[in-house]
């Protein structure tokens, strides 16, 4: 069951949206490469915020994830965004997941 979560806020510099933007979907690729996340969503939330929710079955997929490519890629590109991101770990307590 999945247990482990994060939510990942992102306010992108002014101008820099698109870039926001395509740096999410970019990271899809690096997050296929992780295979105990199990979900992962990048999302907008306005013209300028952004978001990530990501689950996991154990607190050891979640610390791997936190220290992973996408994190090192946020790290390495904090210019597109205008504070640094907000990391906040959650503990699920539903999901409903495909089969």
């Amino acid at each position: 069951m999945v247990q482990n979560g994060f939510v990942v806020e992102f306010t992108a510099a002014a101008g820099r949206e698109d870039e926001v933007a395509a740096f999410l979907i970019s990271a899809r690729a690096m997050v296929g490469r992780e295979p105990e996340t199990i979900t992962w969503f990048a999302f907008r939330k306005d013209d300028r915020t952004f978001g990530i929710f990501d689950a996991f079955e154990t607190e050891e997929g979640r610390a791997f994830h936190l220290q992973g490519e996408v994190r090192q890629a946020i790290d390495a590109n904090g210019d597109l965004f205008a504070v640094p991101p907000t990391i906040t770990p959650v503990d699920l307590v539903a999901a409903k997941l495909p089969q």
